[in-house]
């Protein structure tokens, strides 16, 4: 998302943020690139203690730079948010912002800076006490703004803290054992499967109970145990993330037939390649995920590819910063799982989807 913002407002720009990035951020350094001046780009986090961090920060602040030289900023403000006194005391906010500034000197302006502190906003070395009051202004003055306003209006979701935008609630105990149980069952079913057309017919009765439970229909524990254990097969898998994708939603029966023809490249070309990408269809995006998390609370031990696809759909819907948490939640429990390996070198690399990225400036 870009949205045009006068940089003589920063509490505009500040109030954005944590829409942007989803959450509220704290003890972290946020980057904003400004492309033209005026219209908001890439906004990245990173933990204050690491781009602060005299060996350490140095590195960090030149990764950010490439993202945000990579996203045509033409200026950076950085927004330091933090309980600390910056405001009495702004040597380790001088720090912070010597590494980014020393990074950026090459191809941006130096960086403005700000700071979001538990009460007020301030400018980093601001001594007008008219401009930035003792304590800063008052964070109420970001409530009333004309973003906020907008983001409100438009549904947009800001969690607490950044560990929430990878929660899942998990079922009661009774329903996660039904689901164990289910589970149990239809993997086994795919072991005793001797033959090559079995195990494509079990593919499709696993990927036609996805399409049930994405339908709102059949919603039982039972049901969402099947399709986790569904999920554990790659083809089903890949099949359900080609099912979404607009224009190749009859692909995802033919990948679970075995078929890898260069439709396939085509339909994931229109993820993540600028020329040919596609935003993801809303309303039927929402009812996957919300599908993958009641899979994923059913089976919490065995989650990884429901937490790799909402990652993946959180990712192509614009939301690096949830797929972020989701896709190292999933390597946490299964680092060698390839598929959200990808992904992380994908968020790390900063790459947005392909319809993102083909957004006018």
């Amino acid at each position: 998302m870009t949205t045009t913002i006068r940089t003589s407002e920063p509490r505009e720009l500040l109030a954005l943020i944590p829409y942007q990035l989803g959450f509220r951020p704290r003890e972290s350094a946020v980057v904003v690139s400004l492309r033209r001046a005026v219209r908001v780009g890439l906004v990245a986090r990173v933990d204050l203690a690491d781009l602060g961090d005299p060996r350490r920060g140095p590195q960090v602040a030149r990764a950010l730079v490439g993202h945000l030289v990579d996203d045509g900023a033409s200026a950076v403000v950085l927004v330091l948010y933090t309980d600390e006194p910056l405001q009495a005391d702004p040597t380790a906010g001088r720090r912070v912002l010597a590494h980014l500034a020393d990074a950026a000197e090459p191809f941006l302006m130096e960086p403005e800076c700000w700071v979001v502190g538990p009460a007020g906003y301030h400018a980093l070395e601001c001594a007008d006490r008219s401009c930035c009051p003792p304590g800063g202004r008052p964070l109420s003055d970001l409530d009333g703004t004309r973003v906020g306003a907008e983001m409100v209006l438009l549904g947009a979701p800001v969690e607490a803290s950044r560990e929430d935008l990878g929660r899942v609630a998990q079922v009661g105990s009774a329903e996660r054992r039904s689901a164990r149980r289910a589970a149990e069952r239809w993997a086994e079913r795919a072991r005793r499967v001797s033959d090559p057309d079995g195990l494509r017919r079990w593919r499709h009765e696993g990927l036609r109970g996805w399409r049930a439970l994405v339908a709102g229909q059949a919603a039982s524990a039972p049901a969402f145990g099947r399709c986790a254990a569904a999920l554990d097969d790659v083809l089903v898998r890949d099949a359900v993330l080609l099912d979404l994708v607009p224009g190749h939603e009859r692909l995802a029966d033919r990948v679970v037939a075995g078929w890898n023809g260069p439709e396939v490249g085509d339909a994931l070309r229109a993820m993540v390649d600028p020329a040919a990408g596609v935003a993801p269809p809303a309303h039927r995006v929402e009812c996957a995920a919300e599908a993958l998390r009641q899979v994923a609370g059913h089976r919490p031990r065995a989650a990884v590819p429901a937490l790799t696809l909402l990652a993946m759909l959180a990712w192509w819907s614009g939301d690096g910063a949830r797929a972020a948490v989701l896709v190292e939640r999933a390597l946490d429990s299964d680092p060698d799982y390839r598929l959200a390996g990808l992904l992380e070198q994908t968020l790390g690399a900063g790459m947005p989807p392909g319809w993102l990225r083909a957004l006018p400036d």
